[in-house]
């Protein structure tokens, strides 16, 4: 127990230092997030949209694959929500067997309680952004075909904010997924919750880069 506290407070801290990190990078060089990036691509596709004047069938095509994505993607949540339920009712078994190589079975329940629960949690976080990702989507279905100027019009800066807020939305459901693989190596042990935290950081590194 004491070694699974102290390899999730490094997991924790690594996690908390690249993100501050990255905030750090992102005020220096906008450019330089993938996060930013895409939220001025999205922000341009918006005002070539609406300000074309006419209704454009891509558009929505467009709009409807996100939804379609975002959907899959709420939908693989609570499949894993369901699986680790599942896989939840053989804990006692488990720890009946560990019991035999001589660790405490208390302990070992409620370690096993820990992290499934954590896993819980985090496909159920990643459910709730996927969900929001299709709402916000929704909305931006209903709005992109409006005619308007987007130098001027209100409504142009109103569809990019819930364009962008969608694709946010989606990043970060996305990335809870990512976080689930370190609580996944956990249950084979304190060391490897700390490995998989490492590796999740350096293709983390990679995918917040802008391509060059």
């Amino acid at each position: 127990m004491p070694h699974d506290l102290i390899a999730l407070s490094v997991s924790f801290l690594l996690l908390l230092t690249y993100y501050l990190y990255l905030g750090w990078r992102t005020r220096r060089a906008p450019d330089a997030n993938i996060s930013a990036h895409n939220a001025r691509i999205r922000e341009q596709w918006v005002g070539m949209v609406m300000g074309s004047g006419k209704m454009d069938i891509l558009a929505i095509q467009t709009i409807r694959n996100s939804v379609i994505a975002a959907n899959f993607m709420a939908s693989t949540a609570v499949l894993l929500i369901i699986g680790t339920l599942n896989v939840s009712e053989k804990v006692g078994q488990w720890v009946l067997t560990w019991q035999s190589f001589g660790v405490d079975s208390s302990i070992l329940s409620v370690t096993w309680q820990i992290k499934l629960g954590l896993l819980l949690l985090v496909f159920a976080i990643a459910f709730h952004f996927f969900s929001m990702a299709i709402r916000y989507f929704n909305h931006v279905g209903y709005m992109i075909n409006l005619p308007c100027d987007p130098a001027k019009d209100a409504l142009f800066h109103e569809t990019c904010a819930y364009l962008n807020k969608a694709g946010s939305y989606y990043m970060f459901g996305t990335r809870t997924f990512f976080f689930s693989i370190p609580i996944i190596c956990w249950f084979f042990g304190s060391i490897f919750l700390v490995l998989s935290t490492i590796g999740l950081i350096a293709g983390l590194t990679m995918l917040d880069r802008t391509p060059s």
